[in-house]
């Protein structure tokens, strides 16, 4: 199976629900190039039960991720019609009503199929994609580069939340890297020692009191 790391993030133009009330029919992953960093984020399907607790913590983080100039897009094989009437349901009845970063639709299954997150039985060829069983995205999580490069992706099954924690750590690392050139260690959290690359920086690294 070949990997997105390093490679260019596939791009899309889709139907998507913004702040949590606007439906837009040509919101794209391009507008962001060169200007932010993107946490793209599948999700099985709306109106489940994982699917909530993941979209709302990503939410309760989201002055973190302005911070550090990110910006949340979540997506899912749902209508954007089905985003919308889950947006307006409060959360005690199972909603998601006050998140407000975008939710696109991928009705057509090709964003998921594009990032290989797509599940179900299924062949794809000159005539599209032909399927045996539903079609849902597992929760595939790609952190892009301002570059629009894939620089760190993570998949789980459908029964496995994600850590938000987890992924602004990633975002902390890929930045200190950018900034500093640094490489970061095993449980690297932003303000600990992080290793320059060259056999004295290793040196140094072990030899710190203030290593991780």
């Amino acid at each position: 199976m070949n990997t997105l790391i390093s490679k260019k993030a596939p791009n899309f133009t889709a139907s998507a629900v913004l702040n949590g009330k606007d439906i837009v029919q040509n919101f794209t992953l391009e507008q962001f190039k060169g200007s932010k960093y993107v946490l793209l984020f599948f999700y099985p399907k709306d109106f489940t039960f994982v699917c909530p607790t993941e979209i709302y913590a990503f939410q309760e983080k989201i002055k973190d991720f302005e911070m550090r100039n990110v910006q949340i897009i979540a997506i899912s094989t749902d209508t954007e019609q089905s985003h919308w009437a889950w947006l307006q349901m409060p959360k005690e009845k199972g909603g998601i009503h006050g998140v407000t970063y975008p939710i696109v639709s991928d009705i057509n299954k090709t964003i998921s199929h594009n990032y290989g997150v797509l599940s179900g039985n299924w062949i794809c060829n000159n005539e599209g994609l032909k399927a045996t069983g539903e079609l849902v995205a597992y929760r595939g999580l790609f952190l892009i580069d301002k570059e629009g490069i894939i620089r760190h992706l993570l998949i789980n099954d459908f029964p496995l939340g994600r850590n938000v924690h987890e992924a602004i750590r990633m975002i902390d690392a890929l930045q200190h890297n950018e900034k500093s050139g640094e490489v970061c260690p095993a449980n690297w959290i932003k303000g600990k020692i992080a290793i320059k690359a060259s056999h004295s920086g290793i040196e140094d690294f072990f030899s710190s009191k203030n290593r991780c």
